[in-house]
């Protein structure tokens, strides 16, 4: 129904009727909106500490089941934010000892992760296998020990001759070394002679192998008594000029190692090589320039004691010509700087030493070939 006023309104242009509205009811809201990105700009999440009331009814419907913080349930509620879950418990060490004393992968000793004791990945070896590892490494070194222990007390072909081996050689030796070996034709002392002039001796006489009874004045083999007297081979050589006269002996006693180093030692101690009462007696072979050559003629001598052989060497010097001595001078005494007896300055007591010196050299030689063909 319309009245004049209306008629007049709408005659002057008054827009066309609107359509009908339809009817006032809410929207549809979806059942589950997507969830807001945190990311996205204009985002904030609720303050710390908040926590909403679950009674609290949003639009109209209550939360029923609780969801993550900042997404939405199914009616489109707000969740509150749930406490983080606890740590799961780490799983324990792959070993036999309880959680807690696992090695760790660090650096460190033998309890240590990576340690001595450690397999791959740093877990360590169980304590038995650790255990019979060590076993057999001393096992292992012991077993080592005794090979090269046995092989130096050992028949080893290369080891060098006990001590025992040679004393027994050198008392099987004096009747098998050539003579020429123990007491050579020649023999040249360099730079032997008074003012280190060389020397040549020459070999006139060797005597027969003999006992000891007729080597030495009585007092010298009441001092070589305790080592025995196996046998004595002696010779006598003389100088260049044949103005001096030397014989050399070497005894071979029935002694062992213990007595010759006592001998030895006695002789050094007591100066027993220096007593004059205590020379070696001469060999004088008939026919030759030392003919004339007694105990009156002895004029400088030297003993020498050794200890890695049962034997002990000497010699005694004087002049060809028969000449008596009366101021006898042992070879230590007769060389040394500054002497003036008589043995000193014509080189008798440097004939002594020279000689004592080359014979002992050939007789380690000899003895030395000797071993070598008999083993």
């Amino acid at each position: 129904m319309s009245t004049d006023a209306e008629q007049a309104h709408s005659s002057r242009g008054t827009p066309p009727p609107r359509p009908a509205h339809p009817p006032r009811t809410a929207p549809e809201r979806p059942s589950a909106p997507p969830p807001r990105p945190t990311n996205a700009p204009g985002f904030t999440s609720d303050p710390p500490g908040f926590t909403p009331d679950p009674e609290t009814p949003v639009l109209g419907v209550r939360a029923k089941v609780p969801l993550p913080t900042g997404t939405a349930g199914a009616s489109g509620t707000r969740v509150p934010p749930q406490p983080p879950a606890p740590p799961r418990p780490s799983a324990p060490p792959r070993t036999g000892a309880p959680p807690g004393t696992g090695a760790s992968r660090g650096t460190g000793g033998l309890f240590g992760g990576g340690g001595p004791g450690d397999g791959p990945g740093g877990r360590r070896r169980p304590r038995s296998r650790t255990v019979a590892a060590a076993a057999s490494l001393v096992l292992g070194l012991g077993l080592l020990g005794g090979a090269a222990a046995g092989s130096w007390l050992g028949d080893d072909p290369g080891a060098p001759p006990s001590t025992a081996d040679t004393y027994a050689h050198a008392r099987s030796a004096w009747h098998s070394i050539p003579v020429d070996d123990l007491f050579p034709h020649t023999l040249r002392g360099k730079g032997e002679g008074p003012g280190g002039a060389d020397r040549l001796w020459t070999r006139i006489a060797v005597a027969p192998d003999s006992s000891c009874g007729g080597g030495f004045d009585p007092l010298l083999a009441k001092a070589l008594a305790p080592v025995g007297c196996e046998r004595l081979v002696r010779a006598t050589y003389t100088d260049a000029t044949s103005t001096s006269v030397t014989t050399v002996g070497v005894l071979i006693t029935t002694s062992g190692p213990t007595g010759m180093r006592a001998l030895r030692q006695r002789f050094v101690t007591e100066k027993l090589d220096e007593r004059t009462d205590l020379m070696p007696r001469t060999y004088a072979a008939k026919g030759t320039a030392a003919a004339g050559f007694g105990d009156e003629q002895r004029a400088s001598w030297r003993i020498r004691i050794l200890t890695d052989a049962p034997a002990v060497i000497y010699t005694v010097t004087g002049f060809a010509d028969g000449r008596k001595v009366t101021d006898p001078q042992s070879a230590g005494e007769a060389t040394q700087r500054g002497a003036t007896s008589a043995p000193a300055q014509s080189g008798l007591g440097n004939d002594a030493r020279g000689i004592a010196d080359a014979t002992e050299s050939g007789f380690r030689r000899a003895l030395a070939a000797f071993t070598e063909s008999t083993s």
